[in-house]
């Protein structure tokens, strides 16, 4: 090398680096700081960087008072961080000294709230410095370039939002009971007990149901002895209820031409029967006849041990046991609901002759979002005291972005009763909004609803706790789902998600691209942004400036794509 040109370079760097022995400061060298992260991220809609700066040795000026700001510069403007100020040896200030002779590490840490043109910008550190009160200009360093806003792609106008659930069931499942009661060791039914108004309105009931077009019927026969006198006793005693039972029923249902399912069944002693009535009883000493229930399982000692028990037992078998010598009539009803047919007709032409279940249900029979409006809207001119209407009609106005309706229809049916299901809505309004800590107080107010797990999923992503949006998100499949398990490098896992999301759109493909890059699938990466700028070509623009793709910047079929 030439000794001549190599040695007035040595002492150039040195003047850069170090004062002149006149004691002035000189440009802070470039080799002196590091930013971290690198390049700088977007974490929960801000963007956090830690500096770590070296003053070398004979670099601060014992009188010299030193302010240090990082600012992110971008096209439509710049954002100041936080300052911090350090002072030399004999400067009279109160901030953090820096020696002269050995110099000093320092450590700055700054948040800047995102904005998208920041994705394309560079963060410098300014210096306002003064040696006494004599002002020393200092050039900016440029110490990063470009932001990764990969989670800034969260977005919860996808969000699933919570449904006010119909509850209409085409089978209601319905059992009406009557008892025919017997004397003490007694099977003989009495006209009594068979001309009872229970005993004709249950017949009458179960001739009804089955003559009705949309009611099926059958009937159970449960006979039972109460559990004193006797295993072997009761168990005849019991069968004869029951047979006895069976043949005045058979004759009945003849009469009146009824032709239903009989299954019967008897009961020997019926100690669960003992058991209920017992608890629910005001019996004195009825806590120790429930004891010895629990702690004897041979029917004969537990006869024995209660009729020891003096003070209970004439109270049992003048209250409890009667109650138990029986046959329990069983009608089992199910009556059938319209067809899906029928309650999608009506909802247009009648909705007033629908239930507010059956209304609801109709609007999940159509897939048009129009159509289901305006069956929400009918239920809630309809019955319009069921919340459930004006959080389905918010939804619909949700999905077609009208946001400010939808919040007020959420409010509407949370007016009518305070709901999960609104909360839910609201808090994904107010994440919209960027208001997270509205969000988290309305998610909080939330429970027993399916997508709350979706909404705080969602909530967790936009603070930057990934993890926990991961454990949230569950099963989900969707886009924010898969970008909470990239940004915790759950690469597979995303793309799994990615690939199971029902409604894909251009930034379901966005999203897989990004993935492709982060594994080094350069065809992945080409392949998905083109079917993503397919779908929506400003993309285009994105993945130009996108640091995700800052190493095919040179790839000829990736410079295609986004000219």
């Amino acid at each position: 090398m030439n000794k001549k040109i190599f040695l007035p370079f040595l002492a150039l760097a040195a003047i850069l680096a170090f004062p002149a022995c006149s004691g002035k400061l000189t440009p802070l060298s470039e080799q002196y700081i590091k930013a971290e992260p690198q390049p700088l991220e977007v974490i929960g809609g801000e963007i956090p960087v830690t500096i770590s700066a070296t003053f070398p040795a004979k670099w601060f000026n014992k009188n010299a008072v030193v302010t240090v700001t990082p600012v992110l510069r971008y096209a439509t403007g710049e954002t100041w961080g936080t300052s911090y100020t350090f002072q030399g040896e004999k400067a009279k200030a109160n901030n953090q000294v820096i020696a002269y002779a050995s110099g000093g590490n320092v450590t700055m840490r700054s948040t800047f709230e995102y904005k998208p043109a920041m994705k394309k910008s560079e963060l410098y550190l300014t210096f306002d410095a003064k040696i006494k009160n004599k002002t020393v200009k200092l050039p900016d360093v440029k110490i990063a370039d470009g932001v990764i806003a990969t989670s800034a792609l969260a977005d919860a106008a996808t969000a699933a939002p919570a449904i006010g659930a119909d509850k209409f069931q085409r089978i209601i499942k319905e059992a009406y009971d009557a008892n025919i009661m017997f004397l003490i060791q007694q099977a003989e039914l009495r006209s009594k007990e068979l001309g009872k108004e229970e005993i004709k309105d249950w017949q009458n009931l179960v001739q009804n149901a089955n003559e009705a077009p949309n009611q099926n019927v059958s009937v159970e026969i449960s006979a039972y002895a109460s559990p004193d006198g006797g295993v072997k006793l009761n168990d005849a005693l019991a069968e004869r209820r029951e047979g006895n039972t069976a043949k005045f029923l058979d004759k009945e249902l003849k009469k009146r031409k009824i032709d239903v399912p009989v299954d019967a069944r008897y009961t020997a002693q019926d100690w669960e029967g003992f058991r209920d009535l017992v608890s629910k009883s005001g019996l004195q000493d009825k806590d120790l006849v429930l004891r010895v229930l629990s702690m004897y399982n041979d029917p004969e000692q537990r006869e024995r041990e209660i009729k020891n028990i003096s003070t209970v037992f004439k109270s049992l078998a003048d209250e409890i046991l009667p109650q138990l010598r029986r046959s329990r009539l069983t009608a089992n009803i199910e009556i059938i609901g319209k067809s899906d047919e029928e309650i999608a007709s009506l909802a247009k032409s009648d909705a007033g002759s629908l239930t507010v279940e059956e209304l609801l249900y109709a609007a999940t029979l159509t897939e048009n979002n129009a159509e289901k409006e305006a069956i929400y809207t009918k239920a809630g001119n309809i019955y319009p005291n069921d919340y459930r209407t004006w959080n389905n009609i918010g939804i619909q106005r949700f999905i077609a972005g009208d946001y400010e309706k939808a919040e007020q229809l959420f409010a509407k049916s949370n007016s009518t009763k305070s709901n999960s299901e609104a909360n839910v809505n609201l808090g994904l309004l107010a994440l919209l909004k960027g208001d997270k800590s509205k969000a988290q107080q309305l998610l909080g107010n939330a429970s027993g609803v399916p997508e709350l797990g979706e909404a705080l999923g969602l909530l967790y992503l936009e603070q930057g706790e990934y993890a926990k949006a991961v454990s949230s998100f569950a099963g989900t499949k969707s886009n924010n789902a898969a970008l909470a398990q990239l940004l915790t490098k759950d690469y597979s896992k995303a793309a799994q998600t990615l690939n199971g999301v029902k409604n894909a759109n251009a930034i379901t493909d966005y999203l897989k691209a990004v993935v492709a890059a982060r594994t080094n699938d350069s065809n992945g990466v080409v392949s998905n942004l083109k079917a993503a700028i397919g779908k929506n070509r400003s993309l285009a623009q994105e993945a130009a400036i996108d640091l995700e793709f800052a190493k095919y910047a040179t790839n000829a079929s990736f410079t295609d794509l986004i000219k």
